[in-house]
């Protein structure tokens, strides 16, 4: 499953339930890799869209631990449980987890992917992403030129760029692999020298 988010400096992600920053080809690139697909969020964080209406062209899963609440053209769970079993109903690629802080912490766990755009800038943030760098298990493996986009609110241009992680599975022992590597040379050695002995007798014999 993969992670979208936009993140500043500090991996701050919102204030007051809206984002930090509204940056155009940022919107763009969120609706080009979403539309069509399996998109999972919050109740807040639907709320937080125009009109608290899901996004078009999307299936939307809203996850709440409000047993009465309706949210028209959204699948709604109440569970982290109830979430995970309506999402075998899609591929893993299809899915995206789109917030809001509890959101994406409770889900990183089951991702492989995410797609952050992180702008050099420090918001005044109240809610936040985890810090992928920190995390060894997660690897930059791509990232976009910088850009620059004129942010209104704070009067400043503010630098930006794509990137994308990826989070490789870490062994439990870092050294099982280099044993299980010695073991197999190991039988190797044994079993190629019965063999030779084996074909001495039988050339004796």
């Amino acid at each position: 499953m993969n992670l979208i988010v936009n993140a500043d400096k500090n991996w701050g992600i919102g204030k007051n339930n809206e984002l930090l920053v509204h940056i155009p080809n940022d919107m763009k690139m969120f609706r080009q890799m979403t539309t069509g697909k399996v998109v999972v969020m919050g109740r807040k964080t639907l709320e937080s869209f125009p009109n608290g209406m899901p996004l078009p062209k999307r299936t939307n899963i809203v996850l709440t631990h409000d047993k009465d609440y309706d949210a028209k053209g959204a699948i709604v769970v109440g569970s982290k449980e109830e979430l995970l079993d309506e999402l075998e109903e899609y591929k893993d690629e299809d899915i995206f987890i789109i917030g809001g802080e509890s959101i994406y912490r409770m889900m990183l766990p089951y991702c492989d992917t995410a797609y952050v755009t992180r702008t050099d800038f420090a918001y005044d943030a109240d809610t936040y992403f985890p810090d992928l760098d920190e995390m060894p298990e997660w690897k930059l493996v791509k990232e976009s030129e910088e850009e620059t986009y004129f942010d209104i609110s704070c009067i400043s241009k503010i630098i930006h760029s794509f990137n994308e992680y990826f989070k490789y599975q870490l062994p439990r022992d870092p050294f099982a692999f280099s044993r299980s590597c010695t073991k197999l040379m190991n039988d190797l050695t044994i079993i190629h020298s019965l063999s030779a002995d084996v074909f001495i007798r039988s050339r004796g014999s």
